[in-house]
């Protein structure tokens, strides 16, 4: 598939998810048994770890089309891009979508500040820019988005090997929001 054809199979299944017409394809035996020699995820989808973003449901994807990544902030971390990178690498994909979302607490948190302990600080850290960028008035939604193009920035300058593939290969990198209220995204 093309960039321009992931990227409409994700709007097209996010529609039917808002719609509450989801296909529920590709989610039986017979597809558990067809992904035990390998996978070719269509897309890689960084996300939030929060309970209420489920980007398998959100895109109404079925078993080994979405690689999925998700950690607090939907960061870049060394964790996240060596799995974003294997995925590249190895199965084939050619799409990265950022996704924040509306009401994110690890941004929220981020914002506030404090002190949160060693391994959430450290997260935070990665979210503070984004922080910073936005300045003292902006909200939550603001920052979340700003987050998000920050981390395809963070992505391309930290990971060689997915810039490479972005310059060479025709990886695309596009950040996303998650709209809890109405299930939409919003491709940014």
């Amino acid at each position: 598939m093309t960039n321009q054809e992931v990227l409409s199979r994700l709007q097209d299944g996010n529609a039917r998810f808002v719609e509450d017409k989801l296909d529920g394809k590709l989610q039986d035996s017979n597809r558990r048994t067809d992904l035990v020699s390998g996978q070719q995820p269509y897309a890689i989808i960084l996300s939030c770890a929060d309970s209420r973003v489920v980007p398998e449901l959100a895109f109404d994807a079925g078993l080994g089309e979405l690689f999925v990544v998700r950690v607090a902030g939907n960061i870049a971390n060394a964790s996240s891009m060596a799995s974003m990178e294997y995925a590249v690498a190895h199965c084939g994909t050619r799409m990265i979508v950022v996704l924040g979302h509306q009401s994110c607490g690890a941004v929220t948190a981020a914002m506030v500040g404090g002190d949160n302990g060693n391994n959430l600080n450290h997260l935070l850290g990665h979210i503070q820019p984004a922080v910073d960028a936005c300045g003292a008035g902006a909200d939550v939604t603001t920052v979340v988005k700003k987050n998000a193009q920050m981390t395809v920035d963070a992505m391309l300058s930290q990971s060689k090997i997915l810039k490479d593939f972005v310059d060479n290969e025709g990886l695309q990198i596009v950040p996303a929001y998650y709209n809890l209220d109405s299930g939409k995204v919003d491709f940014l």
